[in-house]
């Protein structure tokens, strides 16, 4: 019913559109506010299957059994392929209801093109579960029992971080459909700038959580002591987020300067595409992964889909290319636009050089007959200098003015920034801090901080003088210019993650120790005694769970109980390891494999300010919420006559 009524949705608007049939457009809109409707019965259908444990379904008896726990039961729906998808194009449909329902009176002549790209690309996804991919398909034969669901996505961060960062990658679909429809409606000019910009920080907002859930749960669960590793999967979704990054950096010199609206569409048609390869190498691409949850042999259908969506992107933007020149002119280098523009280019350099990092095993296999991956030394080495650089354009540019300045207003605007940057070089070299990279790491983010605090006290205390109080005076600077404070604010969220990053890269440590029951072991000022080990016997797994006592310079800090699960229906193994987090650092025990004497060898690291990189998720959700909240309306008589 959803791919009949997407249909219909399309025609009837174009046909409105191009009829000039009022009525017949909004019955095409209303069409698409009933496909979220539909796909919810189905999500919710199989959601119930699931609960009644109807193994006659076969996507049922794949990824659930009779001893699975049921608070798992959400994960085990988009635990595979067919699930996942259902559950992408449910998102879809519903942003799309959302985005077409509170589109802007600015958008009124594009409404039925950008609904029509829409539908569009839920046709896709409908189509592919109908035709190839069917979570309703039956068993052929009904199984006592089902097979299970996978040990890893057995974690509470699964609840969170798939839907997140699905609904991340697919929500692209609106930004792309808002530049689009506009470019195929004729309005090719600032119409789209607010509803694009919008979105794109959903979009941005949504996908960068949901990345930073996987590195929780990477961190927390995969039991190998890192949160990043430059996996495909990651790197499926860290590329689209780089390039929205820069995208609601330049939409905003557009809609201040009426430039850069060329570049501003290949950007949102870049980001599309690289959600959607996202979604390729999701679905089974050529580069297995951990990560991935939702392989297939799908992959090379959504492969054709973006190739197809890229191709035709770019055929109307050329058409519509002599149309779509900027009304201003980059005037100088020293300039907040031509910072933006600096900002946009790394960005990108960036995304492409991830986006090598990920295709090269699959180039080197075809040109030399080999597979040569790309592991994290190269991405570190590359992409490292070019996020310095990023950081350091963070720190400056905000305090650029629009059109041109000199280099001795820069200077003045930034001297206690770095102020602030070279004090905290000198504190961190007095502390014994040698190594170059993370030297300069911490003082570019002490220069960013120091910015964005000077930016706030100076704001505060002006307002101070008219009578306020400080809580006050600094709630109403934000409420003032929320774009430009939320800024700062996700400026800060970049800036804890920057932190966690350089600590626990540069700084920490690790030691593999093999210990007996009882045997005690020291790791800086660390103290750990392994007191024994507890076999729990459970009807899909065995689990092995060691008690572990910690003290810190002869201080008891508690017990903790690393544990490793073993699942023989998977022949896979789980660790869950002991995490001791402080703003200072981690102390991460992991459990290796326990013989039956209780010898086992424990891998034990102190990672670093790595605690930061979680404070920059609800920090990052902060700032999305203050750019986004919209402005209170003045009322006047007028509005009652």
């Amino acid at each position: 019913m959803t791919l009949v009524i997407a249909l219909y949705s399309i025609l009837a608007s174009l046909s409105g559109h191009y009829y000039k049939s009022n009525q017949l457009t909004k019955s095409g809109l209303n069409a698409t506010y009933l496909t979220p409707i539909l796909l919810g019965i189905s999500t919710a259908s199989l959601v119930t299957a699931f609960v009644t444990n109807n193994f006659g379904i076969q996507y049922v008896a794949e990824h659930s059994n009779l001893s699975m726990e049921k608070q798992y039961i959400w994960v085990a729906f988009y635990a595979g392929n067919e699930g996942s998808l259902l559950f992408i194009a449910f998102a879809l449909a519903v942003l799309s209801a959302i985005a077409i329902f509170f589109s802007p009176s600015q958008n009124e002549h594009s409404i039925p093109h950008i609904n029509s790209v829409l539908m569009i690309i839920l046709i896709f996804f409908v189509g592919v579960m109908i035709f190839l991919a069917n979570p309703f398909a039956l068993s052929q034969t009904i199984p006592p029992d089902g097979k299970g669901i996978n040990p890893l996505l057995t974690h509470p961060g699964m609840f969170i971080h798939p839907p997140v960062l699905m609904t991340g990658l697919i929500s692209f679909s609106v930004p792309f459909s808002i530049a689009m429809g506009s470019l195929l409606a004729g309005k090719i000019e600032d119409q789209w700038v607010d509803s694009g910009r919008l979105w794109g920080i959903i979009c941005w907002g949504m996908l960068g959580i949901g990345l930073l859930l996987g590195s929780w749960w990477a961190y927390t669960i995969l039991g190998w002591g890192g949160y990043w590793a430059w996996d495909p999967v990651e790197n499926a979704g860290f590329m689209p987020w780089i390039v929205m990054t820069a995208f609601i950096h330049s939409i905003m010199v557009q809609k201040r300067r009426g430039m850069f609206r060329m570049w501003n569409m290949v950007l949102i048609i870049l980001a599309f595409a690289f959600a959607q390869f996202g979604m390729f190498i999701n679905r089974g691409g050529p580069v297995p992964s951990v990560h991935s949850f939702g392989a297939s042999t799908l992959g090379w259908i959504f492969l054709m889909f973006m190739i197809v969506t890229v191709l035709i992107s770019f055929a109307i933007f050329f058409i519509r290319y002599n149309a779509m020149k900027s009304s201003s002119k980059l005037e100088s280098a020293l300039s907040r636009e031509a910072s933006f523009l600096v900002n946009n280019l790394l960005f990108l350099t960036v995304a492409f050089v991830t986006l090598w990092g990920v295709i090269y095993p699959l180039i080197s296999e075809l040109t030399q007959g080999q597979t040569i991956t790309v592991g994290q030394p190269f991405y570190n080495q590359v992409n490292g200098p070019i996020f310095l650089m990023i950081i350091l354009l963070m720190g400056i540019a905000p305090f650029l003015p629009w059109r041109h300045t000199t280099l001795a207003n820069i200077l003045k605007s930034i001297y206690v920034p770095i102020l602030g940057a070279s004090s905290m070089t000198l504190l961190l070299i007095i502390s014994g801090v040698t190594k170059i990279f993370p030297l300069i790491a911490f003082a570019l983010c002490a220069f960013v901080i120091t910015g964005i605090l000077k930016e706030w006290i100076r704001g505060t205390l002006v307002r101070r003088k008219r009578g306020e109080n400080t809580i006050t005076a600094f709630t109403r600077l934000i409420a003032g210019n929320k774009p430009r404070y939320g800024g700062y604010v996700a400026h800060l969220a970049v800036i804890f993650l920057c932190l966690g990053v350089a600590g626990s890269s540069f700084y920490g440590v690790q030691e593999d120790v093999p210990m007996v029951p009882g045997e005690k072991f020291s790791l800086e000022e660390y103290t750990i005694e392994y007191v024994g080990f507890e076999n729990i016997k459970n009807p899909d797994r065995t689990q092995t769970k060691a008690e572990i006592r910690v003290m810190k310079n002869g201080e008891f800090l508690g017990t903790y109980f690393p544990r490793r699960d073993f699942y023989p229906n998977f022949n896979m193994a789980s660790t869950q390891a002991a995490i001791r987090s402080t703003f200072i650092e981690d102390l991460y025990i992991i459990p290796g494999e326990v013989l039956e004497d209780g010898n086992a060898i424990f891998r034990v690291l102190i990672n670093p300010l790595v605690i930061w990189m979680w404070i920059a998720g609800p920090v990052l959700i902060l700032a999305v919420l203050i750019t986004l909240w919209p402005e209170k309306r003045r009322i006047d008589n007028s509005d009652f006559t």
